[in-house]
């Protein structure tokens, strides 16, 4: 069940937030929300559902296990890590491995092909945080199963981030309240990210799926540098936009997400990029991984191999392919060029930085939409080398509909923080409760749009349920 669907906005969310709000007590409210949790999984994956509440009960036995009197502790850390990366491996990883193996001569493995269960890179990172945070503080160590499970299901979150480190929720599980005000603007925010996916991120799509479905031989450097900009433009507002739907979701049940994007495509050289994009991922990173291996505290050559290690594990994390592995290691690579001073783009004219940042994303994101190595590379070139003819070229211009321009229009404007600087200059003007109404009546008039295009569409792809 995916939030841009009638069936999740008109049956499913309406009847868990009536109930919600009929229900009295905070007890009862968590009970049904981990029962419509488990029943919006179910949906999709029912098999699957089994695998997740395995992942439950056991970092629930992990966490009980990490008391402070016990001087095991840390092999129980070790041990459950351990655990829940082969439970992702075993799903994700287990066939690219096979694959990889039978690169060498005279070898011959068996390559399974095991379904993909839906989330589980997401859901197996929240139950890491949860055991993690535990053997930090024993404090967090939840002893109500049912809260635990509600954690790591909560559908709004469930199947594609943001993921949500446990010390930042532990205490809403209990204490929390949702407002008129909250929830109004719970309902804004979803709305937002419904609209820039319906509506951008899915027009976006269109072309980027026609490009890359195209054959090397008939693709132009017109086609490609289509089909490159149109994906990095669906990947921001088909993810930003989930997210934008998750944090309002979680603020219409009373739970503050952290903000998941901060307006990556404004940024002026790749670490300011990754400290715009996919932040909850980002930092999972840094804290669980980063800070574990030494950080920058164990000299140059050390922190350099800790970053790659970084970069290496968020590529795989994305997707078992050497395709993943490369777009996380051209990040990381260009991150370390600048952090060494190799690279120095804040001397740079500031339209000149903006122009490295903004290529080094384009090309990377290449690799993350391709199929394979070879076609990456192969569409790089086309990029780079002109080529085409009329056929080619009325190709392009099939692509340039109105509605295409429009949205293009719209991914550029709305990649920039247009609103929250005309929200600032209405506050200092003293139209920021007009501004606040007619926000609101633009969400009531961009729903009822996407109500419409609910009604008649039968495109709407979702890319990170991929992971």
């Amino acid at each position: 069940m995916v939030f841009s669907s009638p069936v999740f906005l008109f049956v499913f969310l309406t009847a868990v937030y009536i109930l919600y709000r009929i229900i009295p007590t905070m007890t009862a409210k968590n009970v049904l929300l981990l029962i419509f949790s488990i029943a919006f999984y179910a949906y999709g994956e029912p098999k699957a559902v089994i695998l997740m509440i395995i992942s439950i009960v056991m970092n629930y036995l992990f966490g009980l296990a990490m008391k402070k009197e016990n001087k095991a502790r840390r092999a129980v850390l070790a041990a459950a890590v351990i655990a829940n990366l082969l439970m992702l491996g075993a799903f994700k990883y287990l066939g690219f491995a096979a694959e990889t193996v039978n690169m060498l001569p005279f070898v011959k493995l068996p390559v399974p092909h095991i379904a993909l269960p839906i989330g589980i890179s997401f859901y197996t990172f929240q139950a890491m945080s949860y055991v993690i945070d535990s053997y930090k503080d024993p404090r967090y160590i939840q002893k109500n199963p049912y809260k635990l499970a509600l954690y790591i299901t909560f559908f709004p979150q469930l199947i594609a981030g943001p993921i949500v480190k446990y010390y930042d929720i532990a205490d809403q599980i209990d204490n929390r309240r949702s407002t008129p005000e909250m929830t109004a603007r719970g309902i804004r925010r979803f709305i937002t990210g419904l609209s820039k996916k319906l509506f951008i991120a899915n027009t976006m799509a269109l072309a980027a799926d026609y490009v890359y479905a195209l054959g090397t031989d008939e693709l132009s450097l017109p086609l490609a540098w289509l089909g490159a900009i149109s994906y990095l433009f669906q990947i921001y507002f088909d993810f930003s936009g989930y997210s934008d739907m998750a944090i309002g979701l979680g603020a219409m049940f009373g739970f503050s997400f952290r903000e998941n994007f901060n307006y990556p495509y404004i940024s002026q050289s790749m670490q300011e990029f990754w400290r715009r994009w996919h932040i909850s991922v980002s930092t999972w990173f840094k804290e669980y991984l980063y800070i574990p291996l030494g950080g920058n505290r164990k000299g140059k050559l050390r922190t350099a191999f800790n970053k790659l290690a970084v970069f290496f594990c968020t590529g795989l994390w994305h997707g078992a392919s050497l395709n993943f592995i490369v777009w996380g290691l051209l990040n990381g690579g260009f991150m370390m060029l600048e952090s060494y001073g190799i690279l120095k783009p804040q001397k740079w004219l500031r339209p000149l930085r903006h122009i490295y940042a903004s290529a080094v994303t384009v090309l990377a994101f290449v690799f993350f939409r391709a199929e394979d190595l070879p076609t990456a590379c192969r569409f790089i070139g086309h990029m780079f080398v002109p080529s085409g003819g009329s056929e080619k070229w009325a190709m392009f211009m099939s692509q340039l509909t109105p509605m295409y321009l429009i949205m293009l229009g719209a991914a550029i404007v709305f990649s920039a923080p247009v609103i929250p600087a005309a929200a600032k200059k209405a506050q200092g003007i003293k139209l920021a409760g007009i501004c606040e109404v007619c926000s609101y009546a633009a969400a009531a008039v961009m729903f009822l749009l996407c109500v419409i295009t609910l009604s008649s569409a039968s495109y709407n792809p979702f890319i990170y349920f991929r992971f």
